[in-house]
Formats: structure tokens, sequence, C-alpha cells
């Protein structure tokens, strides 16, 4: 039986959000293609008529999850300027961050498994990465935009940095005190 359009679009689009969850929560290593096809609801036999390898499923995969993080983002930024950097580090210093990878951020998730990857993969965390950090720039106190871009790097790196490292932790209170301690000294 033929597929339509349509459908072919729904489970891809389908496949690419189970993707973005499972990546994340179980690394590009822990999740096979049949079982990611499984959780998608569909057969295995079925991927490669969408995605060339499961590398190319990852690199859209991150830039969907990606994507919706810059468009949430986006949102704290035109509800107003004066409280989007303590929106965004509100939502993203957390234990429920660091508790729910599924959910979070793919760079904290899959920045170390995306390295060892090709261009494809490393393009679209590097594109997104790169969203994130062009809204936090906007955020930044300073004379010109060269310094407002690399206080939002800096500040960046230690929000993603912070997540990582209370992800590993096995001190509760340290890896609370963590992101608390990243969250104080973001600007503002």
């Amino acid at each position: 039986m033929k597929v339509s359009r349509e459908q072919v679009a729904l489970n891809r689009e389908r496949i690419v959000e189970t993707a973005a969850k499972l990546f994340r929560e179980k690394g590009y290593d822990g999740i096979g293609v049949a079982d990611l096809m499984k959780s998608a609801g569909l057969t295995h036999g079925g991927f490669y008529g969408h995605f060339a390898s499961k590398e190319d499923l990852l690199a859209e995969a991150a830039a969907h999850a990606l994507n919706k993080s810059v468009e949430r983002w986006q949102g704290y930024l035109a509800a107003g300027r004066d409280t989007a950097l303590e929106k965004i580090s509100d939502s993203y210093l957390t234990r429920q961050h660091c508790d729910h990878p599924e959910k979070g951020c793919p760079v904290t998730a899959l920045g170390a498994d995306i390295s060892r990857l090709g261009p494809k993969a490393r393009r679209s965390l590097t594109e997104g990465a790169s969203a994130q950090v062009d809204i936090l720039a906007q955020l930044m106190p300073g004379e010109d935009d060269a310094e407002r871009r690399k206080q939002a790097l800096a500040n960046y790196a230690a929000m993603v940095g912070a997540i990582v490292l209370a992800r590993a932790l096995d001190d509760e209170a340290m890896a609370v005190d963590l992101l608390q301690a990243v969250k104080d000294a973001l600007p503002g």
C-alpha cells in the first residue's frame, strides 16, 4: 500500500521527535535504529526511506530540539528584555533539567557524542548553539557587539558546563550549589 506524502511527512516528524528525546536520554550509542523506530511506532525497515544513516537522524533530531529551545528563548526575549535572562537561567539551570536530559538542551546531553561524529551532526549543533549565544548576546551588558558576544559565549559555556557537571556529580548539595553559583554569576 502506497503511503501518502502527508503520511510520509508525519512519519518523518514522529521519527525526529522520538529520536530527539531518545538520543538526549540515552546518548547516541545508547539507542539503536530498531529500538528508535519501534518507539516511534514504525518498522525498522522504513528508517532508510527517511534517513541515510543514524548520524543523519541525529543531526536532524539535534537541530529540531535546539530550534525548540531557541524559540523558547526568543519568546522570553519578546516578553521582555529585562526579564529574559532570568527566565532563561531559571529554566536552564535547574535540577529538572539535570534530571530529565530527554527534555533538555541537546548540547548538554549530546555535545560529547556529536564531537566524535561527522560534519553534518556538528553543523547542526553549531547552528543551534550559535542561535542560543546570539540571544544571550542581546542580553549582555557591554559597550559593543564584540564584548557582548564574548560575555554571551562565556556565560553559555558556564551554563552548559554546569548542567554537564551537575549531572555527573554524586553529591546533590554540590550539584545544587553549582547550578546556583552559575545562575548568580550571570549579569543582571
